[in-house]
């Protein structure tokens, strides 16, 4: 459903403030007008009713808001819808198969890796993307440096840890979203 003229969209904003565009978003086109200032955060949640990513800090700071912009992770309360309009978003309702969840979600679930669920969907988002950045050889900061470039990149504690240090759980599930990203890795 677009809401872009319901509350939050481009009500009272002057026609040279807003832009009309196409977002894919979990496979499906959306059109949508927007005001040019709206980020990619509040086109899914006020305009197209995807209210699985969290406004958390509105900073980049915290992760909560965390999805896929062809299939790399981003804080989406930092990008502007606008600039979105020739990607591919995918928001952590996307990630299923039908009712099979994707393995990501299958282990935070097995795993407990979850408690008042807020940064839960940012997580999962991370979590996937970081399986395809170390499966495609992508070193991160303790990757050790002797590793063959371009080999896919051992999921160790300590390298899940770092790799997902850019989102925040505020219970405290640190120890079990590691392992349930060690068993969706294997």
């Amino acid at each position: 459903m677009d809401r872009s003229t319901a509350a939050g969209g481009t009500t009272g904003v002057p026609p040279e403030a807003a832009s009309t565009l196409t977002l894919r978003v979990n496979g499906e086109d959306h059109a949508l007008t927007v005001d040019n200032r709206t980020t990619l955060l509040d086109a899914l949640r006020d305009h197209l009713d995807l209210t699985g990513s969290k406004k958390g800090c509105d900073h980049g700071q915290c992760g909560a808001c965390t999805v896929l912009l062809d299939g790399r992770r981003v804080n989406s309360c930092l990008l502007l819808a606008v600039a979105c309009a020739d990607g591919s978003v995918t928001t952590v309702e996307g990630l299923a198969d039908g009712d099979r969840l994707h393995p990501v979600q299958e282990a935070f679930v097995a795993r407990d890796a979850l408690q008042c669920g807020y940064c839960t969907p940012g997580q999962i988002c991370s979590a996937v993307a970081l399986l395809g950045e170390a499966a495609d050889g992508q070193p991160s900061y303790v990757t050790p440096p002797e590793r063959p470039p371009g080999d896919p990149v051992p999921l160790t504690p300590d390298e899940i840890r770092e790799r997902m240090s850019g989102n925040i759980c505020r219970c405290g599930a640190y120890p079990n979203i590691v392992d349930a990203i060690e068993e969706a890795a294997r």
